[in-house]
């Protein structure tokens, strides 16, 4: 069979690497075609567009990009005239992923989209069109079930969390540089250009108010040093590590972690954290009326437990005089670290076992032989 795959971003890069080689178990002669990362490229095959190209996120920044943004959607649809698939995936990117759903199905593919778009928080009018276009939706959140269920979305299922497959396979293998023997503070600033310089620049005040923490920045190496070292500059507790983030966790005393799915990749290494996350002031405005009070947290870790288990920092409570306040407590009292493990603990058993790549590829399987 051949399939072909969308992810846009890093974290769609990771789950669309581990649901391929879940499809090529299942298929061993499968023929994938991909857009996505490195994660992906290291299962089998180059992506036709790879994610570094491809995450812009916010209404500002895709209104800067338009031009490329538009240019993708145009040579995907191309693409996939040319390779005519058995089935596309689309992993998660909703603006880019949904608009290609429509052609695909206008034209006689068979589309699944996994991990759902956020439409219990907004833009709740995409449920119509999905209905329409999607043959399978394989949704990740135990709490999107009621809300598929009430908005009867037949052909979606509930598969668990991805990442719970992606950190079931992890084994670290290397190190964190900490010449000094320091606790290590992990610091996850975001996957996008646009998120590092309003995420970054606390997190180094607060490295250089703390000499007694080793600081140690989760970078990628799609974005490279130029993004990180004007920002980091030449403090000396302070290390760049490139693709190493679950290597990090699993040696991080604490973390401060923009919001995404960082948030919960901490959680599952039981690592206490600070999650802050600051957009484009214009993106922020006009997001703001649309989410209205939909929704009560913006980290996974809260959204899945329905609870504050960790403190978010978000826009104008973003300051450093709240993340100083809230990086003393997860790192000098005990009581508040413990509280932060054992919320820990009960989002563990709301996930749920490994297993939502296999699952997915078992939904895909069944939508080919419809």
């Amino acid at each position: 069979m051949k399939y072909y795959i969308i992810a846009g971003e890093a974290s769609g890069d990771l789950h669309g690497a581990n649901l391929m080689r879940a499809i090529l178990r299942k298929d061993p002669s499968a023929e994938i075609r991909f857009w996505g990362g490195d994660d992906m490229k290291s299962v089998t095959g180059s992506p036709v567009r790879h994610i570094r190209d491809l995450a812009y996120m916010g209404f500002v920044e895709v209104a800067l990009h338009l031009k490329t943004v538009l240019g993708n959607i145009s040579f995907c649809k191309k693409d996939i005239l040319e390779f005519q698939p058995d089935v596309i995936v689309y992993i998660d990117y909703p603006g880019f992923n949904l608009k290609i759903a429509k052609f695909a199905h206008e034209h006689g593919f068979k589309n699944v989209h996994y991990i759902s778009p956020q439409l219990w928080a907004w833009k709740q009018g995409r449920i119509k069109p999905m209905r329409r276009d999607l043959d399978k939706l394989c949704y990740i959140l135990p709490f999107e079930q009621d809300f598929y269920a009430r908005n009867h979305f037949p052909q979606a299922v509930y598969v668990g969390h991805p990442l719970l497959d992606a950190v079931a396979r992890f084994k670290t293998t290397s190190t964190i540089p900490n010449p000094q023997g320091k606790p290590i503070i992990a610091l996850l600033p975001g996957s996008r250009r646009m998120e590092l310089g309003k995420t970054l620049s606390p997190m180094m005040m607060l490295a250089k108010k703390h000499p007694e923490y080793h600081f140690v920045v989760a970078g990628m190496t799609l974005l490279g040093d130029k993004y990180y070292q004007p920002i980091i500059g030449k403090a000396e507790n302070v290390t760049v590590v490139y693709d190493k983030t679950y290597d990090l966790l699993s040696h991080a005393f604490a973390a401060v972690v923009c919001s995404g799915t960082a948030t919960l990749e901490t959680a599952l290494f039981n690592v206490p954290q600070v999650v802050c996350y600051r957009a484009n002031a214009i993106s922020a405005a006009i997001a703001r009326p649309l989410i209205g009070n939909k929704i009560k947290y913006i980290s996974l870790p809260n959204l899945i437990a329905d609870a504050p288990i960790v403190t978010e920092l978000i826009q104008e409570g973003f300051t450093f005089d709240q993340l100083e306040r809230e990086f003393d407590k997860i790192t000098k009292d005990p009581q508040s670290r413990q509280q932060i493990l054992d919320g820990y603990a009960h989002l563990h058993t709301l996930l749920g076992n490994a297993g939502a790549s296999d699952r997915t590829a078992e939904e895909i399987l069944k939508v080919l032989k419809q």
